[in-house]
C-alpha cells in the first residue's frame, strides 16, 4: 500500500502535468490565433501588430504573446523592429514567384512518390475538393477564406501522401502565406473559384490515373496560374 509521501508525489506529478498541459495550450493558442486570423489578411501587409490588442482578443497574457511573436519571427512571418513592436512584411512579388516555385517542386515530388508506392489519398482529397465545391459562391471575405481555408489541407493531403514528415512540415510551414496569396486571387479575378476546383479535379483525375506527367503538368498549371493573377495586378 503506498505511503503518504508516495500519495503527495503522485499528487504533485499529476499537477505538473496538467500545468505543463495548460501552458502549452496557451501558447500554441497564442501562437495560431495571429497566424489563421491577421497574417492572413494581405490588407494587414505593412503594419505593426498591437501585442496589447493580441492579448485582449485571445484572452492569455502577454508573457505567451510575447513567445508567439518570436515564433512568428523564426516563421519568417513578422519582423520585430526595435522600439516599435512587431511589424508584417510586405509579400514582394519575388516571393509570390518563390512560393509558387517551392509549392511546384513539392508538390510534383509529392505526387511521383504518392502515384510511385500506390499511395495516392485520392479519398480524402475528392472529399475536400467536394467541400470547396459546395461553398456558397458568396464574395465576403470570410466565404473567401473558407474556400481557400479548405484549399490548403486539399494540397497538404499530396504532400502528406509523400511519407516523408520533413517535407510534410516544411510545406506546413508555408500556409499563412498560402492562404494569403490565395484569398487575394480570388478577388482579382471573377469565376477563380471554379478555375481552382477545376484544376484540383485535374490534379485529382491525373492521380488516380496514375499518370505521374498529367499530375506534374496539372500542378505547374494550377500555380502559374495563380503567380500570373498576382503578379499582374
Amino acid at each position: 500500500m503506498p505511503n503518504a509521501c508516495d500519495s503527495s508525489s503522485l499528487l504533485y506529478a499529476q499537477c505538473m502535468s496538467k500545468n505543463i498541459r495548460q501552458a502549452a495550450s496557451i501558447r500554441e493558442k497564442a501562437y495560431l490565433y495571429p497566424r489563421e486570423n491577421v497574417l492572413i489578411d494581405s490588407t494587414m501587409q505593412g503594419k505593426f501588430l498591437n501585442g496589447q490588442e493580441l492579448t485582449a482578443e485571445i484572452g492569455v497574457s502577454r508573457t505567451p504573446v510575447r513567445e508567439a511573436l518570436l515564433l512568428l519571427v523564426s516563421d519568417g512571418l513578422v519582423e520585430l523592429i526595435p522600439q516599435r513592436g512587431a511589424y508584417i512584411p510586405v509579400v514582394t512579388g519575388r516571393e509570390i514567384s518563390e512560393l509558387m516555385e517551392l509549392r511546384g517542386v513539392l508538390e510534383s515530388h509529392a505526387a511521383r512518390l504518392a502515384i510511385g508506392s500506390g499511395n495516392v489519398p485520392a479519398e480524402a482529397m475528392a472529399q475536400t475538393l467536394k467541400q470547396q465545391a459546395d461553398l456558397p459562391a458568396a464574395h465576403e471575405a470570410e466565404s473567401a477564406r473558407e474556400f481557400i481555408r479548405l484549399d490548403a489541407p486539399f494540397h497538404q493531403q499530396l504532400i502528406d501522401a509523400a511519407g516523408n514528415e520533413l517535407i510534410s512540415r516544411t510545406y506546413g510551414k508555408l500556409h499563412v502565406r498560402q492562404v494569403m496569396v490565395g484569398i487575394d486571387a480570388l478577388f482579382r479575378t471573377s469565376g477563380r473559384r471554379e478555375h481552382v476546383c477545376r484544376e484540383h479535379q485535374d490534379l485529382l483525375d491525373a492521380l488516380v490515373q496514375g499518370d505521374g506527367q498529367k499530375a506534374q503538368a496539372a500542378i505547374g498549371h494550377h500555380l502559374n496560374v495563380t503567380r500570373d493573377i498576382l503578379l499582374r495586378s
